[in-house]
């Protein structure tokens, strides 16, 4: 039964908080990603030397991990909401519609870009051309388009728990296939390079890789530009706190640094390996990697399992993305279903996603998503932590009554003129972030204060605080208690025969695909025979994961209903 129980207006119930593997793997899944494939392979046109590279993704995602961990995480287990439903309590109703449309607006946008991608996979298996304009040139590949996203809609409306089991699926796959491309692909361009045989020692990877994959061509582009780019390709949902919406279900703040298994399994590693796809993919066609899309790159590497490698990363993105748009603008208002309007937000993502005008200017669009949103992340993150040091009320417009934080919308706006007036004179969108950022924390603060920041709100802040203080220790008593019970094996149903066969069969898989992918490597198969055989491990995998984790969904659902009967904490 689809479960509609997202919490939207109110905290989240301690029995309804997740594991630490539903973070890993969702973060995993969605951030190895179509959009891996793209954004690796605009690397390569960047002219950026192989060392900036690298440097550059090291830095950029070590701040992005950094954010989530020390910013996002701690602000949603904090107060258990979404981020519109906080947004409502700092700036009132008039504030978080405003939000709501531009950040939903956005990510219906971003959505559409995923199943893009998709359908660049999928139009292979139909000979359609490739979509390289803003908008479709093939009526064949609007209809693919159409079909990935009534799938992808399907997912994203079952609600988060969901999203992470798909993801949990996919996510070990998804990681092995970049792997396996870039595997694939280094036989090519060794053969390709003038003095090298073989890659031995890093300095000869570093001599292909400047050879035809980062390629310093001394461009205005650099290390710093590559740093700033992976840290605010995702800024919307760390340092906007669009993450708040998933990140209310982790037991523990420390969650938040489960989103390493996304930025550098996945953007850094996964860029880096979808960049030597790319390159590969471009010496076999003899033409340039701006001409072809993800899925003429995947299907060069891997073959058909490409064209499903691609497929998968374009719903694991746009599920948990159109999941964050239906709660944005459920939030509009609170009688809509979130079901009903997930539901109608796919379907106008779906028609975006016919229109590949975002899928080719990706990077500066994740870029510009960012830095519209970010003001609103150093609003939130002012009144919760700033605030309460310098002698200010928290949620002051909440007990004024008001329906429009105006500070928070001057400060929004002033802020973005300021970062307007900041690309005109040359600094480019990526640094853009600090100087927004920290001038929308010093506005907020001082409108704020001569707003009504600075009263006094005593009987109203006390009630707030015993009762947030009520939940918390409810909250609490809940966690230790189910602490004790997963070390004393209370509650633990060992796993059925058939759910162990599941496993070991779906781990066999795995190996096997990396076996292949090993063996193209050292040339003791041709990449021919690679690419026909991937296709059947990986089939196999998805038949047995998929029988794993229903398994054991129903053996976790018995368990929840014992547990149930004897008052017990809900140990799922």
């Amino acid at each position: 039964m689809m479960s509609t129980q997202e919490f939207e207006r109110e905290p989240v119930r301690p029995e309804k908080l997740e594991p630490a593997r539903n973070f890993a793997a969702s973060y995993a899944g969605e951030h190895v990603a179509g959009t891996e494939f793209v954004i690796g392979a605009m690397f390569v046109t960047w002219g950026v030397g192989t060392g900036d590279i690298l440097t550059g993704l090291l830095l950029g995602n070590l701040l992005a991990v950094l954010s989530w961990a020390l910013i996002c995480a701690p602000i949603a287990t904090d107060t258990r909401l979404t981020l519109y439903a906080y947004l409502e309590k700092i700036g009132g109703p008039g504030t978080v519609k405003i939000y709501s449309i531009v950040n939903g607006i956005l990510f219906c946008i971003l959505a559409g870009a995923m199943i893009t991608v998709s359908a660049s996979a999928v139009r292979i298996l139909f000979d359609l051309p490739s979509q390289v304009n803003w908008y479709p040139t093939s009526m064949g590949f609007v209809l693919v388009a159409l079909l990935v996203g009534v799938v992808v809609v399907s997912i994203a409306m079952r609600g988060f728990k969901r999203v992470a089991q798909f993801a949990e699926i996919c996510a070990p796959w998804m990681i092995l296939m970049f792997l396996a491309g870039a595997l694939s692909m280094l036989p090519v361009l060794v053969g390709a390079t003038p003095g090298v045989d073989s890659i031995d020692s890093y300095a000869q990877f570093k001599s292909i890789a400047d050879t035809y994959i980062w390629v310093d061509s001394d461009s205005d582009m650099g290390m710093w530009h590559v740093a700033a780019f992976a840290w605010i390709c995702n800024l919307s949902m760390h340092g906007g706190l669009s993450d708040m919406t998933v990140l209310r279900f982790a037991r523990k703040k420390q969650y938040g640094y489960f989103s390493a298994f996304g930025m550098f399994v996945g953007h850094f590693l996964a860029w880096i390996w979808a960049g030597i796809m790319g390159a590969g993919a471009a010496l076999l066609m003899k033409s340039s990697i701006t001409e072809l899309d993800a899925g003429a790159v995947a299907f060069q590497a891997l073959g058909a399992a490409g064209i499903v490698a691609v497929i998968i990363a374009g719903w694991t993105t746009s599920n948990p993305t159109i999941y964050r748009a239906g709660l944005a603008f459920q939030s509009i208002n609170p009688s809509w279903s979130r079901t009903k309007v997930t539901a109608v937000v796919g379907a106008v993502t779906t028609i975006i996603a016919c229109f590949p005008f975002v899928f080719s200017k990706l990077m500066d669009f994740v870029g510009l998503m960012g830095l519209l949103l970010s003001p609103v992340g150093a609003i939130i993150v002012t009144e919760h932590w700033v605030f309460p040091k310098i002698g200010k009320t928290r949620y002051w417009v909440h007990y004024r009554k008001a329906s429009t934080n105006i500070a928070a919308i001057f400060t929004w706006v002033g802020a973005l003129l300021l970062a307007f007036l900041l690309n005109q004179l040359g600094l480019h969108l990526f640094f853009l972030l600090i100087p927004t950022w920290f001038a929308s924390m010093l506005l907020y603060t001082l409108m704020a204060s001569r707003m009504g920041a600075s009263g006094d709100y005593g009987e109203q802040v006390a009630m707030d605080i015993a009762s947030e203080e009520a939940r918390k220790r409810v909250e609490r008593k809940y966690l230790e208690e189910l602490s004790s019970k997963d070390h004393q094996g209370i509650g633990k149903s060992q796993p059925s025969i058939f759910m162990n066969i599941w496993g070991v069969l779906s781990i066999t898989c795995l190996v096997a695909c990396l076996a292949l992918a090993v063996m193209v490597y050292i040339n003791t198969i041709s990449l021919e025979q690679f690419r026909n055989l991937l296709i059947w491990p990986t089939i196999i995998y998805f038949v047995s994961a998929t029988r794993w984790v229903i398994q054991r969904e129903a053996s976790q659902d018995t368990k929840s209903q014992v547990s149930s009967t004897t008052n017990a904490p809900d140990l799922v």
